[in-house]
């Protein structure tokens, strides 16, 4: 079994896409517009997304490749309205600099919760939420 995070940016997915490419050096291994899809027969165009199909430039799916960890975003119904509340990213990096480096990253434009900072539990720790409201939590894992 696997679980994966699946989020929508509800119309600001390309924006997030660029952002975690910078930020993280995500990769980009899938991304399909509303356009890719096939047209749907007369009458049923609407069953599918309640109020309609977004823009058809809008992202309908795509799959992001960060370190060894698959993220999969779309724009959703953009309504220009997402929210993730109760759930955080959390990123293990191998030493103190990548930890700073990705958490300067996507600080930027977001909001520092717990400055990157030595605990009892690693030599960097820290929280915060990117510009998008994902919230993240940083971590240098002990064991390397």
């Amino acid at each position: 079994m696997k679980v994966q995070s699946y989020l929508s940016f509800e119309g600001r997915c390309d924006e997030a896409i660029a952002f975690y490419k910078k930020a993280l050096g995500a990769e980009v291994v899938q991304l399909m517009r509303y356009s890719d899809a096939p047209e749907m027969p007369a009458g049923e165009a609407e069953a599918g997304c309640a109020g309609g199909m977004p823009a058809a430039d809008k992202v309908m799916h795509s799959v992001l490749r960060i370190g060894e960890t698959e993220l999969m975003a779309s724009d959703g119904r953009c309504s220009g309205q997402a929210e993730f509340k109760g759930i955080m990213l959390a990123l293990s990096a191998s030493t103190d600099a990548e930890a700073r480096q990705w958490f300067d990253a996507l600080a930027d434009g977001g909001q520092v919760m717990q400055p990157l900072t030595p605990t009892f539990f690693s030599s960097s720790f820290g929280m915060l939420t990117d510009r998008f409201g994902i919230g993240w939590m940083l971590v240098v894992d002990a064991e390397k």
